[in-house]
């Protein structure tokens, strides 16, 4: 298949994708699409000068109704406010149904595996990608990126951020999803409790958060840090794993060797058993939700999330401490380096529709993730993937997560900051049943980190990587 690293001519419309995940610079990219919502307006005129438009690549399509699998998350009402422009410019219709996420990847895998095709799209978390693109279950892009019927000459798939398309939307140096709805751990602190407490700023080390603010905030009923660590993927991903990257650790070592019982590893678990002193005794059971609104309420003086719940903390109906709210990158590691939270999503297309599906649901994949409709998808609620929307002044001074959540990305990402192979729910299921005993004293780090380790190994022979049946990718 081909190399995701290399340019695709596309046809003789004169579409051209940068597809490179490892990345070029905007300057070298197709210029980008108009930042305004002009799907409707423009049709007609590009229709009458011959260029390539919405609505006649979609005019075969016309009347015909795609289902889409959405979250109930900013990103996802995002798009289903600008649902009824798609469908003015094309005639495609759009349905949707909301999943929890909790559920959402056994509902496509079964939707999948029983051959009732319900969705036409497909909605992968990072982490899928590695299961869903192998088992064939999605469609490779350039399917269509190929078709110049299909293909909008603006796409600019090298207009992604790198981290985002190689993460998101890649498997095997193939491209099978568009990034979507797309996520960093910040740091979000309230600068009032830091003032009040004698800082004049966040802090840059975990350490430091932990030695010097902890004990400084953390007093009547006030905590200077919570951590999301319930369990399941909260706990193996947002709190297990964020602390063996900053210990310096990781999940596999070089050689494909289950790594939490390293040195490193070790330091960042055993970390986090400390840094529960300056946390809300109920952090082990605390999701997201718990979380946000502990910070939101002028609880909790830090904590690290996911950008996505910006929405959140800056609602006046949810929120106290509008005026206090301030970002930064997540602080350093033991290693010196932020180890950022990575998260989100890529939509791609059903293998397992018909042909004329699945050249709708692209065409609404194309639309709602491109460079023109990136400026409108922020403004209604959604981060978006796209590189050029970040440079809008409007978008980069009304938004203050702006520049770390970029940073974050360009700077500190890590592409395996959970791995993408088809095991990992597997374990993360046995990750988050040990990382929580382990926070509540039922085992300690190193016992924990040992019998992972062990079961780890065993779940990554039995699907063949140590045998040479199963390529070592993550």
């Amino acid at each position: 298949m081909r190399s995701i690293a290399k340019l695709a001519a596309l046809g003789a419309a004169g579409a051209m994708v940068l597809a490179a995940c490892g990345g070029g610079s905007t300057d070298d990219a197709a210029a980008p699409a108009d930042s305004g919502d002009t799907t409707t307006t423009e049709s007609s005129d590009t229709a009458a000068s011959g260029e390539w438009n919405v609505t006649e690549a979609a005019a075969p399509y016309a009347g015909r109704t795609i289902n889409m699998p959405f979250l109930d998350r900013p990103g996802y009402a995002a798009a289903i406010a600008m649902i009824p422009d798609f469908t003015e410019a094309t005639g495609i219709n759009v349905t949707y149904e909301i999943i929890p996420y909790e559920s959402s990847r056994q509902v496509q895998v079964l939707d999948f595996t029983s051959g009732t095709n319900t969705f036409d799209g497909v909605l992968a978390d990072v982490v899928w990608m590695g299961e869903f693109a192998s088992n064939g279950w999605m469609v490779p892009l350039e399917t269509f990126w190929n078709n110049p019927a299909l293909a909008d000459p603006a796409l600019n798939v090298d207009g992604f951020f790198p981290i985002l398309l190689e993460s998101f939307g890649s498997w095997d140096g193939t491209v099978y999803g568009l990034p979507f709805d797309n996520y960093s751990g910040l740091m979000f602190y309230n600068r009032c409790m830091l003032e009040d407490a004698g800082f004049d700023g966040p802090p840059k080390t975990w350490e430091e958060l932990k030695d010097v603010y902890g004990p400084a905030l953390t007093k009547d009923g006030k905590y200077a840090f919570a951590l999301q660590s319930a369990r399941g993927e909260t706990q193996s991903a947002d709190s297990f794993m964020r602390m063996v990257w900053n210990g310096g650790g990781s999940l596999l070592d070089e050689n494909f060797e289950p790594n939490l019982s390293s040195p490193e590893s070790q330091k960042g678990l055993q970390f986090r058993q400390e840094l529960m002193e300056y946390m809300p005794p109920s952090i082990v059971a605390d999701d997201h939700s718990e979380v946000v609104n502990a910070f939101a309420q002028g609880n909790v003086a830090m904590i690290t999330e996911w950008s996505a719940f910006n929405g959140t903390i800056t609602d006046p109906a949810s929120s106290t401490i509008i005026d206090c709210l301030e970002y930064a990158v997540e602080p350093a590691g033991f290693d010196g380096k932020s180890h950022p939270a990575l998260g989100g999503f890529s939509l791609g297309v059903n293998a397992a529709a018909d042909a004329d599906q699945q050249a709708a649901t692209w065409l609404f994949i194309q639309w709602i993730t491109s460079e023109g409709q990136a400026k409108r998808y922020v403004q209604e609620g959604g981060v978006s993937a796209r590189m050029a929307v970040y440079e809008d002044p409007e978008i980069r001074d009304s938004l203050g997560f702006v520049e770390p959540m970029v940073t974050s990305w360009q700077e500190f990402g890590n592409p395996v900051f959970r791995p993408r192979f088809p095991e990992w729910p597997a374990m993360s299921e046995i990750i988050a049943i040990t990382g929580t005993d382990m926070m509540q004293g039922n085992v300690s780090v190193e016992a924990g980190a040992a019998d992972l380790d062990a079961k780890i190994r065993a779940i990554l022979d039995g699907a063949g990587y140590y045998g040479g049946s199963t390529p070592q990718l993550q």
